[in-house]
Formats: C-alpha cells, structure tokens, sequence
C-alpha cells in the first residue's frame, strides 16, 4: 500500500511523524514552494524529513496543478492524505490516487460541517467534540468515515486546551489507522445524513462582548475564542479590551477586581490586552 502526505504546517509533519511510529512509510510528499505562505501560522519546511527517509517531495504552488497529480500517479498512490492545507482539492486531484484521498476534521462527523469547529464546539455547549478521518468527495466533509476520537468537554474547557487536544488526537488516530490502513483492513462508514450539522465560519468581529446578555454567556465566549483565536472583546473608553481569561462570580461579589457587570453576576477579567482603537 502506497501512501502520500500533503501538508505545509507543523501538525501535518506530527501525523506525518506518527505513521513512520508506526512501521508505516511514505512514497511521496507534497508541500508548497518555499516562497508561499511563509507567515503562515505552524508552516513548516519537510526537505530534512524526507532527506532523512528517502522520500521524494514535490513542491508546488496548488494542490490541484498538473504536476502534483503526475506526481501522484508516477508514484502510483494508493491514498494521499491532506492534512493542514487550506487549498481546496478539486474532483481530478481527488481521483488521482487508486484508493482515493484521505483528510481529518476536527469534529465527530457527520455534526460539525464546515469550519470554526473548535470555537463552535463551546460556544454550543457540546459535552464532548473530536476529530473525524474520513474520505475526502466532492462535499463539504461529507465523505464516508474511517475512525474517530473523542475529546470529552465540561464548562471550563476554552480553546486554548481543545486545540492542543485536537492536534493530539490527529496524531493518536493517525497512529490507530495507519497499521490498518497498510493492510487493506478498513471500513469506510458512511456518514448519516440525518444527524447532519453544519458550523459556519466565524469573524473576529464576531467576538464582541454582549454587556446586555449574561456573563454565562460572556465567560462561555471569552473561553470559545480565546488564544491561538482573536479573542472577546469590548471597546471602552476608545480602547478594544481583548479578554483573553475570565471567571463569573455572583451579584454580591463586589469587591474583586476589574470587572464587567452582568444582570446574572460579575465576570472577572484575569487576563486581557488593551488596544488603543484611535492610532
């Protein structure tokens, strides 16, 4: 079984790591020219590790240029993996391995469709949320499922945690699947339409604080969005007050420091970043 691996950020090179943990290997890696995407958040460059395990790596301005599906079908794939790669792989691309083209979402699939699934995952509430392998098809996160792995929510989880326990469970499910995978040992389960969500993108603007709501609602908002995220915020005295950590106490807690008041309790800003909104 031939695999390949797309990627250019660092979680992509930790699932990459984890298959050769494993005993699986790689026939061939694709990224981007060193020239793309150099701010790009965890980019990171793979001539070291394919240097290191003879794998031929191909660079490439877009997963969907011919010579990235040559490279693909010259090395006979069998299933690539797109992981950590913001462009969208058209029908051809997806055709060109014999099996097919493999991606992680970091939801329990079929709920949560779409994006900001990590803010979203909190701000519904959910008690628990994951990441999902599955069949890339001509869908948004619709194709059928090879595993998952569940992350168990309670009401301080912020995003901060659930991203680093993301990341770990695409690595945990790679190191599941990938034996498996090898030897032709998977089942792919299609996803069942009628427990079906879709979570829309979100904005920074998004973020903003209602002081006429509840500071239930602000607490959950302000863990949804904290870092590696934009951040809750309030604009005061012609300052943006980013809030970055928070903590609700009751009505009588008056004596804590700076504070926002709500009609249900105080929320307490432990940590935040002011900036200043006129420069």
């Amino acid at each position: 079984m031939k695999l390949g691996f797309v990627t250019c950020v660092a979680l992509g090179k930790s699932c990459m790591d984890a298959i050769y943990e494993v005993g699986g290997e790689l026939s061939l890696v694709i990224t981007l020219k060193d020239s793309q995407a150099v701010n790009k958040s965890g980019r990171v460059y793979l001539d070291e590790f394919c240097r290191d395990r003879d794998v031929p790596l191909h660079k490439s301005s877009h997963i969907n240029n011919d010579d990235c599906i040559e490279a693909i079908k010259a090395h006979s794939i069998d299933w690539l993996f797109i992981i950590g790669w913001s462009q969208i792989a058209n029908m051809e691309l997806l055709n060109s391995p014999s099996r097919g083209v493999l991606g992680m979402h970091p939801t329990l699939l079929p709920v949560g469709r779409g994006r900001a699934a990590i803010p979203w995952a909190i701000l519904k509430g959910v008690e628990k949320t994951g990441v999902t392998l599955f069949k890339l098809d001509e869908g948004v996160d619709t194709g059928p499922v090879l595993g998952q792995k569940e992350i168990g929510l309670d009401e301080n989880s912020d995003a901060s945690w659930l991203y680093q326990e993301v990341d770990n469970a695409h690595i945990a499910l790679m190191k599941d699947l990938i034996p498996k995978i090898m030897n032709d040992q998977i089942e792919l389960l299609v996803q069942d339409e009628s427990q079906a969500s879709i979570w829309e993108g979100r904005k920074p603007e998004d973020g903003l604080i209602n002081l006429n709501g509840s500071a239930f609602e602000a607490n959950r908002l302000v863990r949804a969005v904290t870092h590696p995220y934009p951040g809750a915020f309030l604009i005061r005295d012609g300052k943006k007050v980013i809030v970055w950590k928070s903590r609700i106490h009751g009505l009588k807690d008056v004596n804590i420091g700076t504070h926002i008041k709500f009609k249900d309790g105080l929320l307490e800003i432990i940590e935040y970043q002011e900036i200043d909104t006129n420069n």
